[in-house]
């Protein structure tokens, strides 16, 4: 039983460490090669759709994002996750995910995609509201 947390709604979902992946991608030049050798590594496709985003290039934006947001919900659903509770951005290793579902908010904007938009900014603070202004999204 839980007796200190919300009783009204799932425990946080906290995805496992990938140090090694986390390692190469601190010191990677490209995130490609990060995603590469890590392709489960949601960060590394983050950066990656972050990178292409920037660059103006929003439909590579939006194939790295929709990449990285998968393999996160892959990752998610191995850890418990149900469809539904929280996903803490204070947890590093869901920053990767969070970041990605972020980028792909970001590019179906910039490609017109916008109820895909709405529905991935919605989900990114029904996860964490505080994602979205730890990224400067608010």
């Amino acid at each position: 039983m839980n007796v200190h947390g919300n009783l009204l709604e799932p425990n946080p979902t906290l995805l496992p460490e990938q140090p090694e992946a986390e390692a190469a991608l601190a010191t990677a030049n490209d995130p490609a090669t990060v995603a590469a050798a890590h392709p489960d590594f949601s960060a590394a496709w983050a950066a990656l759709a972050e990178r292409a985003l920037d660059e103006g290039d929003a439909v590579a934006g939006y194939a790295f994002a929709r990449t990285g947001y998968h393999r996160g919900l892959d990752q998610l659903r191995r850890t418990g996750w149900k469809g539904h509770g929280p996903v803490p951005w204070s947890h590093s290793p869901n920053r990767g995910f969070l970041r990605a579902l972020a980028a792909l908010a970001r590019a179906a904007a910039e490609i017109g995609e916008d109820p895909e938009a709405r529905r991935c900014r919605d989900f990114l603070d029904e996860c964490d509201p505080v994602a979205a202004e730890a990224l400067g999204l608010d």
